[in-house]
């Protein structure tokens, strides 16, 4: 522990934001790296803790308590006041491939369990993990290492986001040869197209999958398998198949007039947005510019969508959230190390703020009817307001509408942002899967090996719905399994 007292003498600070009026103008990231010396400062802060909740990694109460990876928060954070930033990355990369990602997309549950956050405010891990990993490439410390031996194995990952990106990683260090189908145009999954370059700029991305490249994984992108390649070739040309497709069904809105003109899912709109930035030349986006803008969902997605509507120029943005507004602070039901279930105000909320005057968010509130002109677009949206109450037979809260409290919201654009189902169908049907009843592909308990042989499942199409920490964690995880079952023993850790 390189300074005793600093989480005594030092407050929390945090890289800098550029403005919401001014970062609007663009799709760039906006956060601003703080000085080397603030750096130390803040990983002086880190108490080396006898019980370091940050990087437990449990579930308590059904969420995240502590870093899902395992990463090993004060270790790098003491190195970083040491100035040994080159041990620091060492111990960083132990645990998690893609620091890159996680440092720009992550909620940060190390934070949230952070001892020094207790009774005081939180060591910025998130920062300093960013820090790290760009001090890496800076320093030429990210460079291709291809594996030295071959172990003449060959195994298929179906899915380049995360939870593909670790396994392929992991198992290529292992010396398997591995092939990444994805059948989007570039690498990347919901990395590539399911986040906005605001939060993760696609260079990064890109940056990433050329190491990778060198080191000698084959990406085959546009390859849409169970279409374009079928089960049966892969498990005819590969060892072991790796599934890793994400949980990429939308949850849909069946309201009445649901089929009319301008309503999209969520990660179609950004993912055609992403295209353009990427692709001037693509034409075929979604353009919110001058248009009244509903926002189905509150989540993370929803407030992408938010912030890159006010970017487009959109005319207004009303976001609608099915449940209440969450408290301010911390519930005495909800203590620590659990996660926070309190009031997040993200980047795209702030900017909506800045623009409009207010908060978009409409709580306890769902569509009941969407509303059509004469051409069939959408032109205004019928809500309703919500109340919750707890089931007295099941002791769960359940919802109805409350009587008259219909209401109506201009909208030529309505994203829908509700979140996802599962494993598509077209995928389990290929390779005659099992699934859960969550639509998940059943795997054995506690392991990634499905109903069909020398075939594993990992990621969202696994777990279902969650975080990039989780998705790269399982990704690792099935890698070990894989290797276990290829070679007898695994040394992957």
């Amino acid at each position: 522990m390189g300074k005793p007292t600093g989480f005594l003498e030092y407050e929390r600070k945090m890289n800098t934001e550029i403005g919401p009026l001014e970062r609007i103008k663009n799709f760039d990231e906006f956060h601003v790296p703080m000085q080397e010396e603030d750096r130390k400062r803040q990983a002086a802060r880190c108490m080396d803790c006898g019980v370091p909740f940050c990087q437990s990694g449990l579930m308590i109460g059904g969420m995240a308590s502590g870093c899902p990876l395992n990463n090993m928060c004060p270790e790098w954070n003491d190195l970083i006041y040491l100035d040994n930033y080159t041990e620091a990355l060492g111990r960083l990369l132990k645990t998690n491939n893609f620091p890159e990602f996680t440092s720009r997309v992550c909620p940060a549950p190390c934070e949230a369990a952070c001892t020094c956050g207790l009774n005081d405010t939180p060591v910025t891990i998130k920062d300093n993990e960013h820090a790290i990993i760009e001090f890496g490439y800076a320093n030429g410390l990210m460079e291709a290492k291809p594996p030295k031996v071959r172990t003449g194995k060959k195994v298929a990952v179906v899915g380049s986001g995360p939870a593909g990106l670790a396994a392929a990683d992991q198992l290529n260090r292992r010396g398997h040869s591995v092939t990444v189908y994805e059948r989007s145009d570039r690498p990347g999954g919901l990395l590539m197209y399911g986040i906005p370059n605001m939060k993760l700029e696609k260079s990064v991305i890109e940056r990433k999958i050329k190491v990778l490249t060198q080191e000698g994984i084959v990406f085959k992108t546009g390859v849409n398998v169970g279409v374009d390649v079928k089960a049966e070739q892969l498990l005819d040309q590969f060892d072991r198949v790796v599934l890793a497709c994400g949980s990429s069904k939308p949850r849909d809105i069946p309201a009445p007039g649901r089929e009319a003109g301008g309503i999209y899912f969520a990660v179609d709109y950004l993912t055609r947005v992403t295209k353009h930035l990427l692709d001037p030349e693509y034409k075929d986006y979604i353009d919110a510019k001058g248009k009244d803008v509903l926002v189905i969902g509150g989540g993370d997605t929803g407030n992408d969508c938010v912030g890159s509507s006010i970017r487009q120029g959109a005319r207004s943005v009303v976001q609608l959230e099915m449940m209440p507004k969450p408290p301010e602070e911390r519930a005495d039901n909800n203590p620590w190390p659990e996660w926070p279930k309190v009031l997040k105000t993200d980047y795209g909320q702030q900017e909506a703020i800045a623009v409009f005057g207010s908060d978009p968010r409409i709580y306890e509130t769902t569509v009941k009817e969407f509303v059509k002109d004469e051409k069939g677009s959408v032109t205004k949206v019928k809500a309703v307001k919500l109340a919750w109450k707890r089931d007295e037979a099941t002791g769960r809260m359940a919802m109805s509408e409350v009587p008259g409290s219909e209401f109506f919201i201009d909208a030529q654009l309505v994203f829908i942002a509700a979140g996802f189902l599962g494993t598509q169908e077209y995928i389990a049907e290929d390779f005659d899967l099992k699934l859960t009843d969550r639509t998940n592909v059943l795997t054995k308990p506690g392991g990634y090996k499905t109903s069909v042989d020398r075939v594993f499942a990992a990621g969202d199409m696994h777990r279902g719905q969650s975080l990039v920490v989780w998705a790269i964690r399982e990704g690792r995880e099935v890698a070990k399994e894989v290797d276990r079952d290829l070679m007898g023993y695994s040394n992957l850790n």
